[in-house]
């Protein structure tokens, strides 16, 4: 009998595992795959190795579009070796944590008051069950995309990471996240890249300074985008994309799928869990309409980023202990890994104006950082901070510039701990960095 059972090895189910393990729950993971997940065998961690490689090309040639096969090459290399060691990494921390890994596909159904989890030829009992099955490239339904998928010329953002060959042109469907950071790699690369986006701006939903200069920094690049586009039809390494103005036929060598995620529902189907929007339905606990079982991750849909699951993960076993931890979503940070990097955290200016009566916003250029200016030039890059004056206290912010992953997590700290400006000012930040920026646009608030 397991304390705990969690059916995938992804972000969620491994974070879980390890809480789980060392708390001294005994438990079982199962993974159909690898363990690590999309994140880590065919997402954040390999696009960022290769988004890497290309940064390094980027800074050592006169112009970025001239890389080689080679460097691709080299990229893929380096991409597997990273990815192999970590998984290692994680498969190691599981075994010290004492946790059983089973490598099948699994079936969860109620046992009494028990949960039975059917995975191979075994049969195993547990008093809690955590769903972390993840998610898959969702497939819009255009015509002739199935017959693409299966001949190869439509590749999802997995299958495009093994790609030997640099195409020499490239469309992508979808200008989010993904889709942009694949534009910068494939572009600094070689390829010419079109992003066919359905909506107005790229970059999801980041605030309307930051998509633009996203599409600026894109376009200056060599990537052409159609924004308020969509793709009516593949056929023949032909893409038709109905535009703002008309209908255009483009020429491809292959086509990228990065029109969103859809969660993975099967395996637990005969558990009679309460969905929402095509996703487990959970509360603040991490808890299902099922009693005692649980999910976190993609498969809720709440956020679809490995960073979050992580604390998901920790929330259901905590509550699975009985320690009342809950979820808080306030301050969610999110990347986009392009060439300067775009980083936000917090509430938008327009949903600070909708909830906060005394709401103030200020943006100061990246070029205020001497450390940004002696590394990379002039930029427009920025620091966008969103407050209520009222309180004193940051609410959102919005920093595009080198090294914005790394910035973004301070200040989704002061938007989580609600700390007042007025403490942030009197704060020491270390000299030359880039996060000389926060206390530069803070000041002005």
């Amino acid at each position: 009998m397991y304390d705990i059972a969690i059916i995938g090895g992804g972000p969620a189910g491994y974070m879980a595992a390890e809480r789980a393990g060392e708390s001294g729950l005994r438990t079982l993971l199962v993974e159909k795959s690898k363990l690590g997940g999309v994140c880590l065998n065919e997402g954040c961690i390999p696009t960022k190795a290769l988004l890497n490689s290309a940064k390094k090309a980027h800074h050592g040639t006169e112009n970025a579009k001239i890389v080689y096969l080679d460097e691709h090459k080299n990229a893929l290399v380096n991409k597997n070796k990273v990815v192999k060691v970590l998984v290692k990494g994680v498969t190691a921390t599981l075994k010290a944590k004492n946790v059983d890994v089973i490598y099948e596909s699994a079936d969860v159904v109620k046992n009494s008051n028990q949960f039975e989890i059917l995975a191979g030829q075994g049969r195993y009992l547990s008093k809690h069950v955590l769903l972390a099955t993840g998610s898959d490239s969702a497939v819009p339904p255009i015509d002739g995309i199935q017959v693409g998928l299966k001949s190869g010329f439509v590749v999802t953002s997995r299958d495009i990471l093994d790609l030997e060959d640099i195409p020499k042109s490239l469309v992508i469907i979808g200008g989010g996240a993904i889709g942009v950071e694949m534009a910068t790699y494939f572009q600094a690369m070689g390829s010419n890249v079109t992003i066919i986006e359905a909506l107005s701006s790229v970059g999801g939903n980041i605030e309307p300074e930051a998509a633009e200069l996203l599409e600026d920094i894109l376009v200056n690049s060599g990537v052409e985008i159609f924004l308020d586009s969509k793709v009516s039809s593949i056929d023949n390494q032909c893409v038709t994309v109905e535009t703002r103005q008309s209908a255009k036929q483009l020429d491809a060598d292959r086509v990228l799928l990065c029109a969103g995620r859809t969660p993975i529902l099967h395996g637990f189907e005969k558990l009679g869990i309460l969905l929402e929007n095509g996703a487990v339905k959970t509360d603040d606990r991490m808890q299902t309409s099922v009693a005692g079982v649980y999910a976190a991750g993609d498969v809720n849909g709440k956020y679809m980023l490995a960073h979050v699951a992580y604390r998901e993960a920790e929330v259901a076993v905590s509550n699975m202990l009985g320690t009342g931890d809950i979820m808080d979503y306030r301050a969610v940070p999110g990347v986009i890994y392009t060439f300067p990097e775009v980083a936000f955290v917090g509430i938008s200016e327009q949903q600070a104006k909708q909830q906060y009566a005394n709401s103030v916003v200020n943006i100061t250029g990246i070029n205020m950082s001497g450390r940004h200016v002696a590394e990379h030039g002039l930029s427009k890059g920025f620091c966008k901070l969103v407050a209520d004056k009222d309180k004193s206290i940051i609410l959102g912010a919005t920093v595009i510039g080198a090294y914005a992953s790394e910035i973004i997590y301070s200040l989704g700290l002061m938007i989580q701990n609600k700390i007042p400006t007025d403490a942030i000012k009197k704060t020491i930040f270390p000299h030359p960095t880039v996060s000389e920026i926060v206390r530069e646009c803070i000041f002005s608030i």
